[in-house]
């Protein structure tokens, strides 16, 4: 199509038009008249979207030129209806662009800091429970010695008791043979009941450390389940703040949609409207 605005045209000698008849001259239309209807460059720029340069033709009678101008007009107010239009249309993308753009930059934004918490969050959470296996496994050593520091000596039974006895007393009758009998049967009686002392307090030492594992056992199992209700509320966290994040965008949307669906319902009405 021809543009909005064609580039001033050359200048060259001025027409003089022949003589005619003031009769002849009313009711001739000249090539000059409608080579002036056709030629935007016989106007003013601002004279081509302008309806009132076709009333002075049609009241002199130039109908041709009228009817020439006239369709110029619609064709050059149709182009700056869609000159609009499209330029309308551009803006509108251009910011439902900037819009997910945004949104974007927020979202990837959101997602690092939320990493970068939760994974601080985890650092922290693995120190804590290192350290306190360090710790029980120092108070299960310092236990451990503590309990073998508190042993008793054993307690031998009274049968044992009296045969050393009777072993000194032979001894000291110097009947040597007997008091040498006596004194095998109480080193064996001696060593059975010292091995079954030492298998009871061993047993006893087990009980007890199995006691005191299974108490730091379950500090640390308390301190694991806190950990993971932190990680389950952080979770929980996320979520909400990203729930809000995306409510706002699309609060933002549909708003710019409803914005944006006034804009062109104006820009219709006032193309109807031949505004």
């Amino acid at each position: 199509g021809r543009p909005l605005f064609s580039p001033p045209c050359p200048p060259g000698p001025a027409f003089v038009p022949p003589a005619t008849p003031p009769a002849a001259a009313a009711a001739t239309t000249t090539t000059t008249d409608i080579t002036a209807a056709i030629d935007p460059c016989h106007y003013h720029a601002s004279d081509l979207i302008n309806p009132n340069h076709v009333q002075p033709r049609r009241s002199q009678g130039k109908y041709v030129e009228a009817e020439i101008a006239k369709n110029r007009l619609e064709e050059l107010k149709l182009h700056e209806e869609n000159r609009r239009k499209e330029a309308m249309r551009s803006r509108q993308l251009a910011e439902r662009l900037g819009v997910e753009e945004a949104h974007m930059l927020e979202y990837q934004q959101f997602n690092m800091d939320w990493d970068r918490k939760m994974g601080e969050y985890e650092q922290h959470a693995n120190e804590l429970v290192e350290a306190m296996r360090d710790r029980h496994k120092n108070e299960l050593k310092e236990f451990q010695e503590t309990l073998l520091q508190k042993q008793q000596r054993p307690k031998f039974s009274r049968e044992l008791l009296n045969l050393r006895r009777i072993q000194e007393h032979l001894a000291k009758q110097k009947d040597y043979t007997e008091a040498h009998k006596i004194k095998l049967k109480c080193d064996a009686l001696e060593a059975w009941e010292l091995e079954k002392w030492k298998n009871q307090k061993q047993q006893e030492m087990f009980q007890r450390e199995a006691k005191f594992k299974h108490q730091k056992q379950g500090e640390l199992l308390a301190l694991q389940k806190r950990i993971q209700t932190g990680r389950e509320e952080q979770k929980k966290q996320r979520e909400l703040d990203l729930e809000r994040l995306l409510q706002r965008y699309r609060n933002v949307k549909n708003e710019l949609e409803a914005q944006q669906n006034l804009e062109r319902i104006r820009m219709e009405k006032m193309t109807q409207g031949g505004v």
